[in-house]
This record gives C-alpha cells, sequence and structure tokens, in this order.
C-alpha cells in the first residue's frame, strides 16, 4: 500500500500544481501532450483522477495526524516504527 500511497501523492501533486497553473496563467500541463483531447492528456487527468479517490478511501488509515485523533490523543502525530 505504501508505493500506491506514494505514487497517489505525486499524482495529486501534479493535479494541484496543474490547477495553479491553470489559475494564475490559464495554462494547462496538458498542452505539453497536445491539450485535453489528446489521449496522453486524458489518461493522465483520469490517473490524477484515481490517485485521488485512492487517496480519499485510504487517508483515515494512512494519515498520522487522523489515526492519532481517533484514538483519544491529544492532536500530536502517532509515531511510526
Amino acid at each position: 500500500m505504501s508505493k500506491l500511497h506514494t505514487v497517489s501523492f505525486i499524482l495529486i501533486a501534479v493535479g494541484g500544481i496543474n490547477w495553479l497553473l491553470v489559475g494564475l496563467f490559464g495554462w494547462d500541463v496538458g498542452e505539453i501532450f497536445g491539450g485535453q483531447g489528446a489521449v496522453v492528456s486524458k489518461i493522465i487527468y483520469i490517473l490524477v483522477g484515481l490517485a485521488t479517490i485512492a487517496e480519499l478511501v485510504s487517508h483515515k488509515k494512512l494519515c498520522r495526524m487522523c489515526v492519532s485523533n481517533s484514538s483519544g490523543s491529544s492532536g500530536t502525530p502517532a509515531q511510526t516504527m
């Protein structure tokens, strides 16, 4: 599950940076690959969306802050090995 989390996190970061670029400059990273209609761009958008869903589903289990808060602690991150 750790590799899936790492890949998902990277894809979500790419998606977030893409939205920042769209908001600030009106430029979509997908333009590098031929625009939103290009197959490569669609694959990237789908992967970012699937990564987001994977993170949403696994977040509670993987997030140190959420794990520590659900166990009734004071809000400090749980210790990991």
